[in-house]
């Protein structure tokens, strides 16, 4: 493993040089094992510019894609068949000690693959995910009009499955990005499989486990109301996780992936670390 000091890889990291030398020396002692699960109109490339820059850290990056995404043609997928697409992959991989990071509609796998894999996973991070309560569906906590919007859309659809207009994916999902990095955003989407965002899920198990997790929120993130009662990312499901480290960022919901993964990464790396 490479040790890095003040001048070496470490140091072009945003606030990485407001840690005493002995700390950021010993970031180059602590790999960490990245397990990224991307969410809803994404597929593992979501990641690839993210799990470069933590890669560049030193750490193991893995990211699963999941049933009905990406290479997969086939829409007709249930939550359960994505959660074991995400545990089939730990296990086959002989993953242990792993940060299990969920990004979006991702936080709902992730609730679910710790039921499955609790012994494998050292800590959970949420990124703008949604941490649902037992007997809830991802769709319970669209504000009406967005709700209404994806119901139309999915009953528009010939196979179920929910594509957004760009105008829509634009203001809400990449709002701070330029439009050439919108559109190169948005030219990888796919048409999403509705079901798993309208199951209820069974999460009894998942509030019954003491894995330590984090929550990383950014503060334009447009797709949810921001700093309501009722809906959004923070504090209104991040709530939900009892006792959690909180990670703050400035990025909207994609944006950063594309314009600042090694911000993204080192977020990330705060939010899993010891």
């Amino acid at each position: 493993m490479l040790a890095y000091d003040h001048n070496g890889l470490f140091a072009h990291y945003p606030y990485y040089n407001t840690y005493p030398y002995s700390f950021r020396t010993q970031l180059a002692y602590q790999p960490l094992t990245f397990v990224l699960v991307h969410g809803s109109w994404a597929d593992a490339s979501f990641w690839d510019e993210t799990a470069f820059e933590l890669r560049k850290l030193g750490h193991h990056v893995y990211t699963p894609e999941y049933a009905g995404h990406g290479a997969d043609p086939n829409k007709n997928v249930t939550h359960a068949m994505i959660v074991k697409s995400v545990t089939d992959f730990i296990v086959a991989h002989q993953l242990q000690q792993i940060i299990l990071v969920g990004h979006s509609f991702g936080g709902t796998v992730v609730q679910k693959v710790a039921e499955v894999v609790p012994n494998r996973i050292k800590r959970l991070v949420f990124w703008d995910a949604f941490v649902l309560k037992d007997g809830e569906a991802a769709a319970n906590e669209f504000p009406a009009a967005a709700l209404a919007a994806f119901q139309q859309l999915r009953k528009s659809s010939k196979d179920d499955t929910i594509m957004l207009p760009f105008p829509y994916f634009r203001d809400a999902f990449v709002n701070i990005a330029p439009l050439e990095t919108a559109l190169q955003i948005y030219n990888k989407i796919t048409p999403e499989p509705a079901k798993p965002l309208f199951e209820k899920l069974d999460l009894k198990a998942f509030y019954r486990l003491n894995i330590p997790r984090s929550y990383i929120f950014f503060t334009q993130d447009n797709v949810l109301p921001q700093y309501n009662a009722e809906y959004g990312w923070h504090p209104h499901m991040s709530s939900r996780l009892g006792m959690f480290r909180y990670i703050q960022g400035d990025s909207d919901h994609m944006s950063a992936t594309k314009l600042n993964p090694d911000m993204l990464a080192w977020k990330i790396y705060e939010a899993g670390r010891d």
